[in-house]
């Protein structure tokens, strides 16, 4: 599978970014997507995910109530819309895919990623 992250850019505290994960090599509407965050020096965290079976979805809590995941199965992509931005949501977000019907928060879980997108959100 190969994963094609885009959105990402410079946004102020309080503003929206929506982020797209675009997917080919693979029947889309059979993979898993998540969406992992990764700042220098820090392991990469688990953001959000939505399984292939049923489109269930699972949240950090620190994004709980602020970004929404979802997918177009006919577009082949996935996307991550995140409201009212913090400088703490500053980072490299990245999406995954797997095969099985997962929302794993264990990056170890995940097949195959893509190259990241940079969020920057000013204060």
């Amino acid at each position: 599978v190969q994963l094609q992250a885009s959105g990402g850019g410079l946004v102020q505290a309080g503003g929206s970014l929506k982020l797209s994960c675009t997917a080919s090599g693979r029947t889309f509407s059979r993979l898993s997507v998540g969406w992992f965050r990764q700042t220098p020096g820090k392991e990469r965290d688990f953001v959000a995910a939505i399984r292939w079976s049923h489109s269930l979805t699972n949240y950090a809590d620190s994004v709980k109530g602020r970004f929404t995941i979802s997918r177009d199965n006919a577009a082949n992509t996935a996307y991550l819309q995140m409201n009212n931005l913090k400088p703490e949501d500053t980072a490299v977000y990245y999406c995954a895919a797997s095969t099985m019907s997962t929302t794993s928060r264990r990056t170890y879980e995940w097949s195959s990623w893509g190259q990241g997108t940079l969020v920057t959100v000013s204060s």
